[in-house]
């Protein structure tokens, strides 16, 4: 599983949703807390294409291939990932030559070994490529275009996965929630010589007894 490849490389990037539940679209919303600029700014890139639909397939399988689905979470294309991946190239152009030449790498690496492009290689086939450039240091020199290739989108597959109440869910991060306090610990307040008045313990509210 290439997932553990991505160890160290997630970006400075919640509710209990079930585990195979559809994700909400990861491209930014117009919603709260957006002014209206920067509303009618993803408006418009949102509208925009920048990948053919061969490309976004593309993406998709790679997506997976580096955050597959298991026991505890749905994958990166459950998550909505190549949605997201299209958003980040048409928000930030210099994104875009890597990706796209990246892709088109990858077809002609496939061409050359397979006779087929990566999308229509089989799973077995594209983990074969796919070794050749996932772990930069290893990668021969021919191979380095393709390894810079896929960091770039396994950071960009981390980051979309990890944003999303999927990617919450696999981490267990629950977000900030409310507390309920009963005071200090009467161990702590005896240890300090101090106790709660008659009136206190009288007039504030004891949760273990809601």
């Amino acid at each position: 599983m290439l997932a553990t490849t991505s160890s160290g490389l997630l970006l400075n990037a919640c509710t209990e949703v079930e585990k195979k539940s559809a994700a909400k679209t990861v491209t930014p919303e117009a919603g709260a807390d957006r002014m209206k600029e920067e509303i009618a700014y993803n408006k418009k890139l949102l509208e925009e294409t920048f990948f053919n639909p061969h490309e976004m397939e593309t993406i998709a399988i790679l997506a997976d291939i580096i955050i597959p689905a298991d026991d505890e979470s749905g994958s990166a294309s459950e998550a909505k990932v190549a949605a997201f991946i299209e958003f980040m190239a048409k928000d930030r152009p210099e994104y875009q030559v890597p990706l796209r030449g990246g892709l088109r790498w990858l077809d002609q690496l496939c061409l050359k070994k397979f006779d087929t492009s990566f999308k229509e290689s089989g799973a077995q086939q594209q983990l074969v490529v796919i070794n050749l450039i996932a772990y930069p240091q290893k990668a021969l020199k021919e191979h380095q275009q393709g390894s810079a290739f896929f960091s770039l989108l396994r950071n960009l597959t981390i980051t979309g996965f990890y944003t999303t109440e999927i990617g919450f869910s696999d981490l267990g991060f629950k977000g900030n929630v409310p507390n309920l306090w009963n005071g200090v610990p009467e161990d702590v307040l005896k240890k300090h010589g101090l106790s709660y008045t008659d009136k206190e313990l009288k007039e504030c509210i004891n949760h273990d007894n809601i």
